[in-house]
């Protein structure tokens, strides 16, 4: 990653900002909505290639830093929701898209579940994603 970084920096506007956009792991919450109203059943289980990729993308623009092509400018985390309308479409989208990264343990599944079954009509079923946003200015 610290190759494509240089890349980046090399094809960048001489005042040019790279923003760095990704999720970070941490155990992201499952949450049924309801009239505005917000029940967290579980949360899903990070495995290790997807805190590895953390951790690898961190060093890779730390070791940018230190190498003098980019400054730190601001830095955010923010919430980032994903919804599905039936909790089997989204333990099957979790499973195929997300199968590298996380887990939904088959007990937070269940509880899904039985929670989706009582709950009243309006709702959706959601992730809240943690999202970091950095903006790192280019150094000439």
């Amino acid at each position: 990653m610290v190759h494509a970084l240089e890349e980046i920096h090399r094809v960048l506007a001489p005042t040019g900002t790279l923003l760095d956009l990704r999720p970070l792991a941490g155990r992201w919450p499952v949450e049924i909505e309801e009239a505005g109203h917000i029940l967290e059943i579980g949360r899903l289980t990070d495995l290790p290639l997807g805190l590895s990729d953390d951790q690898a993308a961190n060093l890779s623009v730390k070791t940018a830093a230190k190498e003098g092509l980019y400054r730190r400018g601001n830095e955010l985390h923010f919430p980032l929701y994903i919804y599905w309308d039936d909790p089997d479409e989204m333990i099957g989208y979790v499973a195929e898209k997300w199968a590298d990264f996380v887990i939904i343990d088959e007990h937070i599944q269940n509880y899904i579940h039985a929670a989706w079954e009582v709950s009243g009509t309006g709702k959706r079923i959601r992730i809240k994603l943690k999202m970091l946003l950095t903006r790192w200015n280019k150094r000439v």
